[in-house]
């Protein structure tokens, strides 16, 4: 699964990896949460790719509980075109969540051991991502969004059994398309993921800044 990740790559950055017509304004985020707002890329007016802020933790569109989109911040790859939560984004509102690493706990000694999860060359990187729009009855919306998930391999597997579905920028273009997902839901073999055992400090959302992704002086 993936239930924190990080993102502190330059707009600059961003923009040119995501194909953005421009750097946006984005502050260096270090222990994102679900149901807080955090950027994702999508397909806006006339194809074009955007930058929106969204809500961490998709509402169907037919909910009537917006609190169910605590619950649903991933969406497993291989059921995702089926479940009633998700068939509707999956078939038309597909996004792109920018992150350079992710978090995943393993138990050790008694307590649960965060550990980010990064590519070995550093840099930034998108997981596979859906997005809702939710209405109240006064008309009121909210855009919220998922983490799409599939087995997890390599240093992944050895923190836990699942992980992001992580898109190789080739497959950018195909993914917000719509295009068949066989091959994009899977992880992919392009990207090399190392493990660096952090502090417990990313354990408390409150806490968002360099210091949860240094090595954990105790590890």
């Amino acid at each position: 699964m993936c239930g924190r990740y990080a993102l502190h790559s330059l707009p600059e950055v961003i923009a040119l990896q995501f194909g953005l017509a421009a750097a946006p304004q984005l502050e260096a985020r270090y222990n994102i949460a679900p149901t807080q707002i955090a950027p994702v890329v999508r397909l806006g007016a006339g194809e074009v790719r955007e930058l929106a802020q969204l809500r961490w933790g998709l509402i169907p569109s037919w909910s009537k509980d917006p609190a169910i989109g605590a619950r649903l911040i991933n969406a497993r790859a291989e059921s995702v075109a089926e479940k009633p939560a998700f068939r509707n984004a999956f078939c038309h509102h597909r996004c792109l969540v920018p992150a350079d690493g992710y978090y995943e706990w393993k138990q050790e000694g008694g307590r649960k051991q965060p550990y980010l999860l990064h590519p070995e060359k550093g840099g930034l990187f998108a997981m596979a991502g859906l997005w809702e729009q939710w209405r109240t009855l006064e008309g009121e919306t909210t855009e919220t969004f998922a983490i799409l998930t599939t087995d997890a391999v390599g240093a992944a597997r050895r923190i836990h059994d699942r992980m992001p579905v992580i898109l190789a920028p080739g497959d950018y273009e195909p993914w917000l398309a719509g295009s068949d997902p066989d091959k994009l839901l899977r992880a992919n073999p392009e990207v090399k993921f190392a493990s660096t055992r952090v502090s417990t400090r990313v354990n408390t959302p409150r806490f968002d800044d360099p210091r949860c992704i240094e090595p954990d002086p105790e590890g």
